[in-house]
């Protein structure tokens, strides 16, 4: 790949199963990367507080924080350091919001193993990857002024991690203690986003993140 053999990544993802397959994905094209790992945001924050990376590959919902409050958390502490989203979220939908926040990249979770090479390559060189679905997004958006037609475009990015923890089954305690806010904002979300998405259940949440997510 012609990347240093010191390459220092950090992975932070919620699931042990996803760190430690893409950790083994990494070490196929990097082998002498040195990798760390983290489960959540708060455990992200030390970790860059205590050492300097190269690359943070790290999952949007994750307990203890936002991806926005993430990716500003970076930009203060490790300004040089590049983050790369990976998520299971819809390309089109998500890729160019989390562009939008300051991430240089967004990689799907669904992505072939060369796609994920490519990914790492562009990231660790220039510190930017952009999939051929989001440059057709953005040169879309740049004719016409609009992106791909979503109800979740309205959402703030707390509503729309709140709208993705509620339709996981999390009860609103759960979801409070996660994110660190009291019970009665959570319910605020909620409320707010049913409204903005013209839903009355959680049911018909998990239908409409379904037909957007695919």
């Amino acid at each position: 790949m012609g990347l240093k053999a010191s390459t220092r990544i950090v992975v932070a993802d919620d699931h042990g199963i996803v760190r430690m397959g893409l950790i083994q994905t990494i070490k196929r094209f990097i082998p002498d990367a040195i990798i760390s790992e983290v489960e959540d945001y708060k455990s992200l924050y030390k970790l860059i507080l205590k050492e300097e990376f190269d690359l943070a590959i790290m999952d949007v919902n994750m307990p203890n924080g936002s991806v926005q409050e993430a990716i500003d958390y970076i930009k203060i502490h490790q300004p040089e350091l590049k983050v790369l989203i990976f998520s299971s979220q819809d390309e089109e939908l998500y890729g160019m919001r989390y562009l939008k926040m300051g991430a240089g990249g967004y990689l799907s979770k669904l992505s072939s193993t060369e796609v994920i090479e490519t990914a790492l390559t562009a990231m660790l060189s220039k510190g930017r990857y952009v999939s051929d679905n989001i440059k057709e997004a953005i040169f879309l958006e740049s004719l016409n002024g609009v992106t791909k037609n979503s109800p979740f475009e309205a959402l703030s990015d707390r509503e729309l991690q709140i709208a993705n923890k509620i339709a996981e089954g999390l009860p609103l305690k759960e979801i409070s203690n996660q994110l660190n806010l009291h019970s009665s904002t959570i319910s605020t979300y909620k409320n707010r986003l049913f409204e903005k998405l013209k839903i009355r259940s959680v049911p018909e949440l998990v239908e409409i993140l379904r037909l957007y997510n695919q």
